[in-house]
């Protein structure tokens, strides 16, 4: 036995080499190839008849070798023995290819278990690189058999026996973070019986007890962390005067929807009457109205005589911000100031002075907010734009500049519900689930790509009517990945330029552009000057283009669903009729549904929902886009029923024990500590 934090170079059968392959997995300690699980498993226990196994199959086969085995060399450096086995129900050719010392492990006439993908028709059966073993032995069939994410240099023999060691290793000390009451209650294995089963499962109900309890164990632990993280952000709140928000909403020059209300009235209980900061994710679709909700919350709090700093994720959008914003609060005489990094050193001083003497109530601008030259007065009110594109730390980095900041956040992004509780566990939410009246549904269809003339003979129709068109491509140029088809940015756009639409004004943005050519770019597309924009998805997030009525977006087989939506909102900000366009390229029946969906709906939650079921959680959870800890086990679609327990049960413990001080707690407490601090170190 030796200490689960032990570095795993000191692990029996390890050493410096291996160690190194397998830092590239993630792993560094004992407790890391613990739990190192498996991403899938092969199940070797059914032996089934050569004659029964269809090609393409994955199956064990009991037969002996009929031929001598052969060893041909094809060229330097390819060798493959060959050789021929029988079940009596059928023959089948098995090769063996680089793996010359196998002709003498295979003796003509003895019985042998073999394990493979089997190949070649009905008539003729073949079995590659098979695991295989005498007859009767079952060291490598006759079970479930895990199958382990890899890197190149370690071998898939090598891993396994080394996830033997470390459960031998640890026995009797295996990491216990539920407590007995809640593995009780949910009739949940202890985590000794869960390690063993959940590497080396002896049939599928422990495999399925093994997993259950990790799932629940992960959601348990993830959302403890995340209201331990709320209830920190305590203390006494600044104080906001209860003000009649008609008072706000009679300058707009638009009535409120219902949603827009009550995300307001939300807010206002928050800030004017809760007993700690306000911590509130406004969470609404693209166009609903969310700019106007954060304008609401800071002129409550500037006119209660705290400042408010407003944080958008590019200079476009916050200079965007700054231009709606400032002339409508200056009507209740709240100075207004514009922070990003493009300003000179000399503006730049004049607005931190500004913002010091508390001059400057709403401060708008990008991660120069929370630089260290920048000091509030009294800052009361942080607002972030676009939730996915800040991390959690981000926003306590912000919301550190005021003593006990209310934090608003809003997120164009529509979550499933489904995940909403565990993606957003630390805030409260508000959804604006309305659309203001009067804007038009984006008209959306799905063509193929054998269609594109058809393609640019709408757009330079759109054009000479005097709109505006987007494309967006998923590469920015030739030779970033395999050629597979897919447009990529720089080559289309000059295509397009020279080729296609030579009249016209043409442009590309993406990401490897320097921020001031990025922002230049889109100014003049903004400004009117560019006809169509070819960008990469730099663009979900940008400014308003009220005349931009076209998005088209080339093989939106490989973008997710959300995403496409995101694009698709691109458009559809002003007065005219707009349309997005998807080009298939490629992907088969399975695209044509997804992209079906989009054709169908406008509706964000609807897409997202559907984004969810058909690709699975990964667009919407993990550590990159959300700076919470990613799910090693759990899927946020199937598993939904263990989330909602798993959240009940750490609440109902939050209730009774929030420090998670009792004994019973104790590993729990070191495993919630954990799990947010090897976030933070990322």
């Amino acid at each position: 036995m030796i200490p689960l934090d032990t570095e795993v170079k000191y692990v029996k059968g390890v050493g410096e080499k291996k160690a190194g392959f397998l830092a590239k997995l993630g792993i560094f300690s004992l407790r890391d190839l613990l739990r190192h699980f498996p991403r899938e498993y092969e199940d070797r226990r059914t032996v089934k008849r050569l004659i029964d196994i269809l090609p393409g199959e994955s199956a064990c086969v009991e037969g002996a070798v009929v031929s001598t085995p052969q060893l041909s060399r094809i060229r330097r450096g390819l060798d493959i023995v060959r050789c021929r086995i029988s079940d009596g129900s059928a023959t089948c050719e098995v090769s063996f290819f680089n793996q010359s010392w196998q002709r003498s492990r295979l003796v003509p006439g003895e019985e042998y278990v073999f394990y493979g993908k089997f190949g070649g028709d009905l008539l003729r059966r073949e079995l590659t690189n098979p695991v295989f073993e005498p007859a009767g032995e079952a060291r490598q069939t006759g079970k479930i058999v895990p199958v382990y994410p890899m890197t190149a240099g370690l071998r898939r023999s090598d891993l396994t026996k080394l996830i033997e060691t470390a459960l031998a290793a640890a026995e009797g000390q295996f990491p216990e973070p539920l407590p007995a009451s809640v593995r009780e209650r949910f009739g949940l294995v202890d985590a000794e019986s869960a390690y063993r089963s959940i590497h080396f499962p002896e049939n599928d109900e422990a495999l399925a007890d093994a997993r259950r309890r990790f799932v629940f164990e992960e959601l348990f632990l993830l959302s403890l962390g995340l209201r331990r993280a709320r209830e920190g952000y305590s203390g006494t709140p600044p104080h906001v005067e209860p003000r009649d928000t008609a008072e706000f909403t009679r300058v707009l020059p638009f009535p409120l929807t219902h949603a827009q209300e009550r995300a307001i009235s939300e807010i206002k209980h928050d800030l004017c009457f809760g007993t700690r900061p306000m911590n509130r994710l406004v969470q609404g679709d693209v166009g609903s109205g969310k700019t106007v909700v954060a304008a609401a919350a800071a002129w409550l709090a500037c006119k209660s005589g705290h400042q408010t700093a407003f944080m958008a994720p590019t200079e476009l959008l916050a200079a965007q911000h700054f231009r709606s914003l400032a002339p409508l609060l200056s009507r209740f005489s709240i100075g207004t100031e514009l922070l990003t990094g493009s300003l000179t050193a000399a503006q730049k001083r004049e607005a931190q002075a500004r913002i010091a003497s508390g001059e400057a109530q709403l401060v708008i601008g990008t991660h120069a907010l929370i630089s260290g030259g920048v000091e509030f007065r009294d800052l009361g009110l942080v607002i972030t734009d676009e939730q996915h594109r800040f991390g959690v730390r981000q926003r306590a980095a912000l919301a550190a500049k005021g003593s006990e900041a209310h934090i608003l956040v809003m997120s164009a992004t529509p979550i499933p519900r489904t995940l909403s509780l565990i993606i957003y566990g630390d805030l409260d939410l508000s959804v604006i689930d309305e659309l203001p009246p009067g804007r038009t549904p984006i008209k959306t269809s799905v063509i193929s790509a054998n269609r594109r003339e058809e393609l640019y003979a709408s757009i330079r129709r759109l054009i000479g009517e005097g709109r505006q068109a987007y494309i967006v491509c998923s590469r920015v140029e030739d030779g970033d990945e395999p050629d597979d088809g897919r447009k990529a940015v720089e080559e289309y756009a000059k295509t397009l330029r020279e080729e296609v639409f030579p009249d016209l004004r043409v442009e590309y943005v993406h990401g490897r552009m320097k921020q001031k050519q990025k922002d230049e770019v889109m100014e003049r597309f903004a400004a009117g000057e560019v006809d169509i924009l070819v960008a990469t998805t730099v663009i979900e997030v940008g400014i308003d283009v009220p005349n931009a009525a076209l998005m088209v977006v080339e093989n939106a087989e490989n973008f997710g669903l959300s995403q496409l939506h995101q694009l698709r909102g691109r458009v559809g900000r002003g007065q005219y009729e707009s349309y997005c366009v998807l080009v298939r390229g490629g992907g088969g029946d399975a695209a044509k549904e997804r992209l079906g969906v989009m054709r169908d709906t406008n509706d964000g939650f609807r897409i997202a929902e559907s984004d969810l079921k058909l690709r699975g959680p990964g667009d919407f959870f993990g550590s990159r886009q959300h700076g919470l800890p990613a799910l090693r086990v759990a899927d946020l679609d199937a598993d939904a029923e263990t989330m909602t327990l798993a959240s009940e049960a750490a609440a109902e413990l939050f209730r009774k024990d929030p420090a998670l001080a009792s004994p019973d707690c104790t590993e729990t407490l070191a495993a919630v500590r954990a799990l947010f601090r090897e976030q933070a170190m990322n």
